[in-house]
């Protein structure tokens, strides 16, 4: 039975490890946050504010770009 059980928690520690060493491999959430960021520059450098729409546009990148971060802490 301490056999069975030893084995039965090795195999739940190395499945965590194998699991959080897979979450924390995060190419396409780190290239959307990258994207996000240059879509961010390239409205603050846009002239005028086309009727509220660029800060309306520069907003929700914010928020998208606070939302991806939060995805990204939370899956480490």
């Amino acid at each position: 039975m301490k056999t069975f059980k030893r084995l039965t928690l090795a195999i739940v520690a190395i499945t965590a490890v194998n699991l959080s060493s897979l979450q924390a491999a995060q190419p396409h959430m780190h290239a959307a946050l990258n994207h996000l960021r240059a879509a961010r520059a390239e409205l603050e450098r846009a002239e005028h504010n086309k009727g509220g729409w660029r800060l309306r546009a520069l907003r929700n990148v914010d928020q998208a770009i606070a939302d991806t971060e939060i995805g990204i802490k939370t899956a480490k």
